[in-house]
């Protein structure tokens, strides 16, 4: 099942050669957040693709780099985004000192950070055209 609106993350959603992760690194970063990095390059096919870049010195414990991958790719499966291949880096240490690695603060702030960087990546609905001003109150109307 890989059609439109899918929630699925099979194999052709994914970004897993070297040279395609490259070829959307060599561009500019799409979006900031405090803790991570999105960039983004179109792409020929009618779905997004996804890869997640999470090193080990800005997350040492693979259970919260499993928990930042796990994050992201549920909200990439949940979000409708044109035919992009997005790459989320994590670009700063999110483990705090004062708790365990996958607490639940920690889980909230990653969603809301992530959810930021997708929903930056839906397509911009058109403005409608804009109404005619209505007359003010003071000047007189055209009856």
């Amino acid at each position: 099942m890989t059609g439109e609106g899918s929630h699925d993350f099979a194999r052709v959603r994914r970004i897993v050669k070297t040279d395609e992760f490259s070829s959307v690194f060599r561009l500019r970063p799409a979006q900031k957040t405090a803790h991570f990095v999105l960039y983004t390059r179109p792409n020929a096919l009618p779905h997004a693709r996804l890869g997640v870049v999470a090193a080990k010195r800005f997350a040492p414990r693979a259970v919260t780099r499993n928990t930042i991958k796990r994050i992201t790719r549920e909200l990439f499966r949940t979000t409708p985004l044109p035919g992009l291949d997005c790459i989320v880096r994590l670009a700063r240490p999110v483990n705090s000192k004062a708790g365990p690695a996958t607490n639940t603060a920690l889980k909230t702030l990653l969603h809301a950070e992530l959810g930021r960087l997708f929903a930056s990546q839906l397509p911009r609905a058109r403005k409608p055209a804009a109404a005619p001003a209505a007359p003010s109150p003071d000047q007189p109307g055209q009856s």
